[in-house]
């Protein structure tokens, strides 16, 4: 019997190449999204459906999942893709920005996760997938409140594992690095328009960068592997780290002082 998996985010980007791998491993695909009435092409793949799911509604996650259970009977794997990436200086960051960050990266992830542990207990099995970012263990400028939701993603994750494996559930963090995606463009929010001119300069040398590494990126459908692999490995592993710049940094980080850091990062933003 085929298996079922739920990808919140799947209209654009990561979620939706993970959607795509999986229906053309043999799986059922609920490719959530918040608008389906503008999707044109996940909804005619065979056994894929495309429910309505905002992460910042508890009603419309609740009505997904109960869209997708009637459809495939059961689901086996939650992939927490919802996201988006709120940058420049922090000096500029309204508080509705600040919040909508934190409702969809962190408070949306917890609400889809805590909605659909009731149907995996009942199952003693399932896999919460969470995809985090190599910025969920390390930081660049101009992304302090992205990364605050990113690290409240890893620590949310790697303690929920303890409450969830004597039930059978299994959780994985996938840390994608720099990414061929809309990321920079329409997944994008930015405070420039309000934060005072004295981060310009800084702003302008930085965001050149962080654009010219997207561009360099790995493709999406790297990510995607990865997410079908933590979703099928049967191991205790954790972290999934995709991307050589990601499995790079986070080694090089682990091992390096804050100052250091601080300098190598710095230094490579402004030259």
């Amino acid at each position: 019997m085929a298996k079922t998996v739920l990808i919140t985010g799947s209209s654009t980007g990561i979620g939706r190449v993970a959607a795509e791998f999986f229906q053309k491993q043999g799986w059922n695909v609920a490719a959530t999204m918040r608008t389906p009435s503008k999707e044109t092409t996940l909804n005619t793949l065979n056994n894929v459906i495309c429910p309505a799911l905002d992460v910042t509604s508890t009603e419309s996650i609740q009505v997904a999942m109960a869209e997708t259970i009637k459809a495939f009977g059961s689901i086996d794997v939650v992939v927490n893709n919802a996201g988006y990436g709120l940058n420049g200086p922090f000096e500029g960051a309204s508080d509705e920005q600040i919040r909508r960050q934190f409702e969809t990266n962190v408070f949306g992830l917890m609400a889809v996760t805590r909605e659909m542990l009731p149907h995996f207990r009942n199952r003693k099995a399932g896999v919460v997938v969470n995809v985090a970012s190599m910025g969920g263990r390390l930081t660049f400028p101009l992304y302090s409140v992205y990364h605050s939701t990113k690290w409240a993603v890893e620590g949310f994750s790697e303690s929920l594992r303890f409450e969830l494996e004597p039930l059978g559930i299994r959780v994985k963090i996938i840390e994608p690095g720099a990414i061929k995606t809309d990321f920079y463009e329409r997944s994008n929010d930015n405070t420039s328009a309000t934060a005072p001119d004295e981060y310009n300069a800084f702003q302008g040398k930085a965001m050149a960068r962080m654009k010219k590494a997207g561009n360099k990126g790995i493709a999406p459908v790297k990510v995607a592997e990865v997410i079908f692999k933590a979703a099928t490995d049967d191991s205790g592993k954790l972290r999934y780290p995709v991307g050589p710049d990601a499995t790079g940094l986070l080694l090089m980080r682990r091992g390096m002082p804050d100052s250091v850091y601080a300098k190598v990062i710095g230094g490579a933003i402004m030259k």
